[in-house]
């Protein structure tokens, strides 16, 4: 008798152990989603605005936004109507100062010079 007492008055204060466990690691986990989210946020904002800023060295007018797989391509002299070249911009922020593996593959494709132009004409698709 003594240890079925015992045992169910064990698991009632383990019960109630996990139940304040549960609640402090659901708030912790919480509190972590929200500070990412944010931190994520505060990154989206600061590459719109990053043409504004002075570290950004080329003519907002110039920047067009991709967002991915970079943040920007930047027609130097557009403005001016005279470009004289083009720029691939990612913008880092925060802890993320590595560019990701496809990144890293794209600019070493760009550096190779492995950039064309292609014109597609979509003749025939006139409404009339």
């Amino acid at each position: 008798m003594g240890i079925i007492l015992s045992f169910l008055y064990l698991r009632g204060r383990l019960a109630v152990q996990l139940e304040r466990w549960k609640s402090e690691f659901e708030e912790r986990i919480r509190q972590e989603v929200l500070e990412k989210s944010r931190a994520v946020l505060k990154g989206k904002i600061g590459e719109q605005l990053a043409p504004l800023l002075p570290m950004f060295k080329h003519e907002p007018a110039d920047a067009r936004f991709l967002g991915s797989p970079v943040d920007y391509v930047v027609f130097d002299g557009y403005r001016e109507g005279e470009p004289k070249r083009v720029v691939f911009v990612d913008i880092k922020t925060g802890k993320s100062a590595e560019l990701t593996p496809l990144q890293r593959k794209l600019k070493q494709v760009i550096e190779q010079g492995k950039v064309s132009w292609e014109t597609v004409h979509l003749g025939g698709l006139e409404s009339g």
